[in-house]
């Protein structure tokens, strides 16, 4: 085994010290099941956060042949008209 320390929140402290309590488990068996259970619950290999994500394309929705520009002038059709500040 090997021995670690680690920082907690006290609130969360004191909870994870009551569950173990209520278990008749020490602090550190609480913590090796918490950690096997996260192991269990989380994949292994996540995926890269530097893989870009792009959202599902579809032919059936969305502004089919409006132009970028077309889209810019309908979407500032109805905004409040900028005055002039004070």
């Amino acid at each position: 085994m090997i021995k670690t320390q680690i920082q907690l929140p006290e609130e969360l402290y004191h909870q994870i010290k009551r569950f173990a309590k209520e278990r008749e488990w020490s602090l550190a068996e609480t913590f090796r099941r918490g950690a096997e259970l996260m192991l269990e619950v989380y994949p292994s290999n996540p995926s890269s956060p530097s893989e870009d994500w792009k959202p599902p394309q579809s032919s059936e929705v969305g502004w089919q042949g409006l132009t970028a520009e077309q889209l810019r002038e309908f979407a500032f059709e109805d905004s409040e008209p900028n005055l002039p500040q004070p």
